[in-house]
């Protein structure tokens, strides 16, 4: 699936998001990281399969130039409804978790965060290009293209070669 004319850009190093916290973050900070984006909540059924196995892959592989980009959001069945700094205490706390945790976004519909719009026009799935669920991930590569999604219910181990494939990819 092709990018949409309506999202000019050409890698997701071209976006600023905002922090946990609220501050500016530009994802031209992660040029020459493999990126996993996932879209997290606190209260779904896949949050304790979900957050150890992100912790797991993050430390195995941040020396190698892994970064989880994690962005809490509320759109399905308000699973997540504290504040992004409350989301980041649990997840650090909780699952010990060393990779950053960004503001609450949306991920469908018109007021859907642009880095949302962008990952999800580079690569939709078998159902189009909304995303179903919370835990959905996108594997980004070293350039800031969008190269894998995967579902909320695929391991993220299982994907553990993809990103490997990804890492050593000059």
């Amino acid at each position: 699936m092709g990018v949409s004319s309506s999202i000019p850009e050409k890698s997701i190093h071209e976006f600023t998001v905002k922090d946990s916290k609220g501050k500016d973050v530009d994802l031209s900070i992660y040029k020459g990281k493999v990126l996993l984006v996932v879209n997290v909540a606190s209260k779904c059924a896949f949050t304790n399969s979900n957050y150890p196995k992100l912790t797991e892959l993050y430390k195995k592989y941040k020396s190698e130039g892994l970064e989880i980009l994690a962005f809490p959001c509320n759109q399905f069945m308000k699973q997540e409804p504290e504040s992004s700094e409350k989301v980041e205490e649990f997840v650090c706390t909780r699952f010990d978790a060393e990779y950053p945790i960004f503001h609450k976004v949306r991920v469908n519909g018109p007021n859907a965060s642009p880095v949302y719009k962008f990952l999800k026009a580079n690569k939709g799935s078998i159902f189009g290009s909304s995303i179903k669920w919370n835990f959905t991930k996108f594997l980004v590569d070293k350039e800031g293209r969008v190269i894998g999604r995967y579902g909320t219910s695929t391991s993220p181990l299982s994907i553990e070669g993809d990103i490997q494939k990804a890492l050593a990819k000059q």
